[in-house]
């Protein structure tokens, strides 16, 4: 079972319509739009032409990062339903590295810049979602009132594996390691379900905004925004600049990876384990109208270290 948050978060009582609504398209999304781009952004990876070392320099503070703020809202709320700390988390640290993140590095960092952020893209779901997934497994099945560590163990690891974000991961890098390639005509369907992501997300945010709006949880979307759009670009830039000597174009597309605001995969996560969904919505309004500021200050900080 999935934990159950909702009610507890909302401010009034919702039309049950557009609550039901937003439940399918959300689980429609996450069953089938999302796996869609999962499986097939990693089997059309080259995984031998990554550059890993610039990777690791944005995904070790980040999964860092991730740990961290998980582990204090677990603190923090012991009460919480148990998927709460990981969907916590994915708001303050899922950029919204498709939708605006692919044209912000293009424009400022041409091709070059881009390929590093394509890069980057690749990993960004295949490593956070999998990794909150797994916390939130975890939670979930520690909750459950297993009897045994063992059984806890069990029980996560087949939630974990099969699970809408982790399977066709799983599924994916063994197709890539097959070597057999995907068919033009799957690959084309594959395309057709993937690119229902984005709009399915914007609609979804729609209706979220609809049924709980932002009074009352602006103070909270505030402080995820700060998590998420100078915390981790902080951290990340010391990694990268700092412990690893990168520079140029190449820092800049980590930096602002980084700074992205929180993208709506968040909301996609909270639906699938209904808790927090009025919070992950805020948090991406609030973040996104807070970028364009965000991103002035980092620029300016990255054009004073390359000066």
């Amino acid at each position: 079972g999935r934990a159950s948050g909702g009610g507890a978060e909302r401010a009034g009582e919702p039309d049950p319509g557009t609550a039901r609504a937003a439940q399918v398209l959300s689980d429609l999304a996450f069953t089938l739009f999302v796996p869609a781009l999962l499986f097939r952004t990693v089997v059309r990876q080259d995984f031998a032409q990554m550059p890993w070392p610039t990777l690791a320099a944005y995904f070790a503070p980040a999964a860092a990062f991730l740990l961290a703020v998980y582990a204090w809202h677990r603190l923090r709320n012991r009460g919480a339903p148990p998927a709460a700390a990981a969907t916590a988390t994915v708001t303050a640290t899922y950029g919204n590295a498709v939708q605006l993140g692919i044209p912000l590095s293009a424009a400022l960092y041409g091709e070059v810049g881009l390929a590093l952020h394509i890069a980057l893209v690749t990993v960004h779901g295949l490593l956070l979602l999998t990794l909150a997934t797994v916390l939130a497994e975890t939670d979930l099945a520690r909750a459950s009132g297993a009897p045994s560590r063992w059984t806890t163990v069990k029980t996560t690891v087949r939630n974990a594996v099969w699970h809408p974000v982790t399977l066709p991961v799983l599924a994916g890098c063994a197709w890539n390691l097959s070597g057999i390639g995907l068919h033009p005509a799957a690959d084309q369907a594959l395309a057709v379900l993937a690119t229902a992501v984005t709009p399915v997300c914007l609609v979804l945010i729609g209706l979220n905004l609809a049924l709980y709006g932002l009074r009352g949880r602006l103070q909270g979307a505030a402080g995820v925004s700060l998590l998420k759009l100078a915390v981790l670009p902080a951290l990340v830039l010391g990694v990268a600049h700092g412990l690893m000597g990168i520079e140029g174009a190449a820092l800049g597309v980590l930096v602002m990876m980084g700074a992205l605001p929180t993208g709506s995969n968040a909301l996609i996560f909270a639906q699938r384990y209904r808790v927090l969904q009025a919070e992950a919505t805020a948090a991406i309004v609030v973040s996104t109208a807070a970028f364009a500021l965000a991103a002035a200050a980092w620029l300016v900080v990255l054009g004073w270290l390359s000066g």
